[in-house]
């Protein structure tokens, strides 16, 4: 592995002392999945089995695997992950993500997104 290409992944960004995060929720997913471990909702072992397995099959799916997409991988792990560790339901997740694109829509470009409760209710049926 050379120090031009971390983790033999020529497209993960770097600054001149390593790999960085592109976006904020690439931190906010790398915390996510350090805490969990934490709590122990998972092993190292179960996280790297799970990654190399999302990994692969996004390489199946014609993904480039250039380190570009690395941190979309991770996140698809850790969602899969606490969902079938009974860490959070499909559903609640689902919830989460509608509420934080429901968020994101109505901020203006620049400014940070605000949650509010009103995101997590669930839609009515009219």
């Amino acid at each position: 592995m050379s120090r031009d290409s971390p983790l033999g992944l020529p497209g993960l960004p770097r600054d001149s002392e390593g790999p960085v995060f592109k976006e904020p929720w690439e931190a906010k997913a790398f915390a996510m999945a350090l805490r969990l471990h934490e709590r122990g909702v998972f092993t190292w072992n179960e996280w790297a089995e799970a990654l190399a397995h999302e990994i692969g099959t996004a390489r199946a799916r014609g993904d480039a695997d250039l380190g570009d997409t690395y941190y979309e991988h991770w996140l698809r792990t850790l969602e899969g992950m606490v969902a079938r560790k009974g860490a959070a339901s499909g559903d609640e997740l689902d919830r989460y993500q509608h509420a934080w694109a429901q968020a994101a829509e109505r901020t203006p470009h620049g400014s940070p997104i605000e949650l509010r409760p009103a995101d997590l209710t669930e839609p009515t049926v009219p």
